[in-house]
């Protein structure tokens, strides 16, 4: 009779803190654990640490196998119990708040030597720590990760928390817990607001992750977003670490965060990975598409820019070992003309592109730069935003058609908002060139860099340059000249939409 009523793990029911912490289901908890070898959980030597507690997940569930994996060992229950919570895990937790609910959902009480501890402390916070510590300011942003002293000083915080995460804010983290692990595990906090309103935030999860490898433990999973894998706002560094990292035995990708973190938008998806310390090799690479796990065994280092799905990979290789020249030498950088996205409009100068819902309109003379001699030549503008949006690349992804790029004639400038995709002497070759870039596989090829709203020049990084563009260019001429099966152009065609205008190449 009661066997059909629902009653779900209420760690499954929380809610969020915020998009930048987010609790982790229990059952994305247990496939990170099953990435380890099991006979750890039958060690009563292993120790478990997780550096960024918040529901207390990734404890409560080691536990479990912990009790379970013991059990012939160390027969009676309490003792135990007493011997895994005091002696194998441990957590450090990311704000006041979150160790109380860590130490309740692990020991079933938010204060572990009370009474109704399953295994009592002697101090009110047992194994799960929580320091509240300041930021170190150097020229007002944090020495350790970058926040700003205006957004979080002490006169701007005042009686909130200030996010000076302890696991992050020293150069000694094996000084907070003074011991060894075997394994480190997580879901580290993602990101910093670092301009007021939330108009801007800094990624912070590396910082976890370079902080975790400084302790040499043997195993390291942790669950952050999957921005990394083409680098940007501060994971330039962290993205070649990472990618150059033999260490780095297996990764899971999944596409659309909803997947994994119920009613979560964030933008190019998240992943997990293991890292251990006693092995090297390729990586075994799953990635979630359509709702399956498609699995490859490869070295994620092949490309500067991570390629998630291993059916693209064979594409890009196919096409690049045919070609030497890209686009990513053609396209321009941000702001080709020197005039950033908020630069006021005049009534008269040079003619100037400005956002779409402004047009062509003037900028002064005097405050345009043309280093890269673009201006007195037939220009294709495209957006530097063009998917502004679109936060699941689970699902097609279009970038460019008719309504959303610009022909700028000579003597035409244009502003941050636009980057100058091509120049040319001739109107016809800067038509012939747009058609190229409007072909499917053009964009797909763009896409296997793309895991953000923003498509910037390193976007084009596997796009051959043709060099002289004449005529009009379609899908069925590239098809042919780069030897791309049916097979492959089906799987190419599901990841693109079809725009309006897009595929005719006018």
């Amino acid at each position: 009779m009661h066997s059909s009523i629902y009653n779900p793990d209420v760690l499954s029911c929380l809610a969020n803190l915020s998009n930048d912490e987010v609790f982790t289901p229990p059952e994305i908890v247990n496939q990170m654990l099953d990435m380890l070898p099991q006979e750890l959980f039958s060690d009563s030597n292993t120790k478990f640490l997780d550096p960024a507690c918040k529901s207390g997940v990734f404890l409560r569930e080691i536990a479990k196998r912990l009790l379970k994996g013991l059990k012939d060992k160390i027969p009676d229950d309490q003792q135990r119990r007493d011997h895994i919570f005091q002696n194998q895990i441990y957590g450090i937790a990311i704000t006041e708040l979150t160790s109380l609910l860590s130490r309740r959902s692990v020991y079933c009480s938010k204060y572990s030597n009370s009474i109704y501890s399953v295994s009592p402390f002697r101090d009110v916070s047992g194994n799960i720590r929580f320091k509240r510590i300041p930021h170190r300011w150097v020229n007002e942003k944090c020495a350790f990760c970058g926040a700003s002293q205006g957004e979080y000083g002490e006169q701007k915080r005042e009686g909130l928390e200030s996010h000076a995460y302890e696991f992050i804010h020293t150069t000694n983290p094996e000084e907070i817990v003074k011991m060894k692990f075997d394994v480190i595990i997580g879901n580290p906090p993602y990101q910093l607001s670092d301009a007021g309103n939330g108009m801007s935030a800094k990624p912070i999860y590396h910082h976890f992750v370079n902080q975790a490898k400084k302790l040499n433990p043997r195993f390291l999973t942790m669950i952050v977003p999957s921005r990394w894998f083409s680098g940007g706002k501060g994971l330039d560094e962290f993205r070649r670490s990472m990618l150059n990292d033999s260490h780095i035995r297996k990764l899971v990708d999944y596409e659309n965060s909803a997947e994994v973190f119920n009613g979560v938008d964030i933008a190019g998806g998240i992943c997990y990975f293991l890292w251990e310390r006693d092995s090297k090799g390729i990586c075994e690479v799953t990635n979630y598409y359509d709702g399956k796990p498609i699995v490859s065994e490869r070295n994620i280092n092949e490309y500067a820019t991570f390629i998630r799905h291993g059916r693209s990979a064979e594409i890009v290789r196919k096409i690049l070992s045919q070609n030497k020249k890209y686009l990513v030498d053609v396209v321009s950088a941000r702001k080709p003309f020197g005039l950033p996205t908020n630069y006021p409009p005049q009534d008269r100068g040079v003619p100037c592109w400005f956002i779409q819902k402004i047009g062509l309109k003037y900028a002064q003379k005097q405050d345009i730069t043309d280093s890269g001699d673009l201006l007195n030549k037939w220009k294709l503008l495209i957006p530097k935003a063009p998917i502004a949006g679109q936060t699941d690349f689970s699902k097609p992804v279009g970038f460019y058609y008719n309504g959303n790029v610009r022909i700028a004639s000579p003597g035409e400038c244009c502003t941050e908002s636009w980057i100058v995709a091509g120049a040319f002497l001739s109107k016809e070759e800067v038509l012939s060139y747009k058609s190229y870039v409007f072909t499917k596989i053009v964009r797909f090829l763009i896409l296997q860099t793309v895991v953000s709203q923003d498509v910037t020049k390193k976007n084009y990084a596997f796009v051959p340059d043709l060099g002289k563009y004449d005529g009009v260019y379609t899908d069925d001429i590239l098809r042919n000249k780069w030897d791309i099966t049916d097979e492959e152009w089906m799987f190419i065609d599901s990841r693109i939409t079809t725009l309006g205008g897009a595929e005719s190449g006018k």
